[in-house]
């Protein structure tokens, strides 16, 4: 898709969602992110909390905070809305530690710590598998890719989508990749190449 033409197409969904009375402009808008949010919700929880939070049910929580919160949204590119989501992700993940660790207060540098690290969590997984540099457009052009990249993920087979994520975002040994998947460090090896190939041709399909 041309750029150009994808904010314009962004930009008229998004009057339609301001102007509408009700949530389901809105919710239709921020769903397209939703897959890059459990995406980057994945990557920031550790290994602590992930036995008591699913990232599914944060990234719902998100959803429906931004769209109580609407009219706090004053963007109006595809990547303002990205970047307002995620601060709502770092501050929904940040009550979650707060609980965790047994306090209740809230803590502003602990949700802009959560959010620089979701920053840095979504330029990686564009640098590890897309290698884009730095684009002649920008920021804006990046953070789409990400999204884009996060919606070709989700549609890869579990095995596929699992050891892109253990090997090409956390960063894994392909023998620790190996041992969590139950398979030889040599199919895994495989697996992975394969699962980076159809990805790259995923993104390529959503974006061409």
């Amino acid at each position: 898709m041309v750029q150009g033409s994808s904010n314009s197409a962004f930009a008229k969904r998004l009057a339609r969602a301001r102007a509408a009375s009700d949530l389901g402009e809105f919710g239709a808008l921020i769903a397209d992110f939703q897959h890059w949010l459990l995406l980057l919700a994945r990557l920031e929880i550790d290994q602590g909390l992930r036995a008591k939070v699913d990232p599914a049910d944060l990234v719902q929580e998100v959803l429906l905070q931004a769209c109580r919160d609407r009219a706090q949204f004053r963007g109006a590119t595809e990547a303002e809305l990205a970047g307002w989501l995620r601060k709502i992700l770092a501050h929904v993940l940040a009550h979650e530690v707060r609980k965790y660790k047994g306090t209740q207060k809230r803590d502003v540098e602990l949700e802009l710590a959560i959010d620089q690290n979701l920053e840095r969590s979504s330029a990686h997984l564009r640098v590890q598998i897309l290698d884009t540099g730095t684009s002649p457009s920008g920021r804006a052009i990046k953070e789409e890719e990400g999204i884009l990249l996060a919606r070709a993920l989700a549609r890869l087979p579990d095995d596929r989508r699992e050891v892109i994520v253990l090997r090409s975002l956390k960063e894994l040994p392909f023998e620790e990749v190996a041992r969590r998947l139950g398979k030889s460090t040599g199919a895994v090896r495989m697996l992975w190449l394969r699962a980076l190939s159809r990805l790259k041709d995923g993104v390529k399909a959503w974006n061409p």
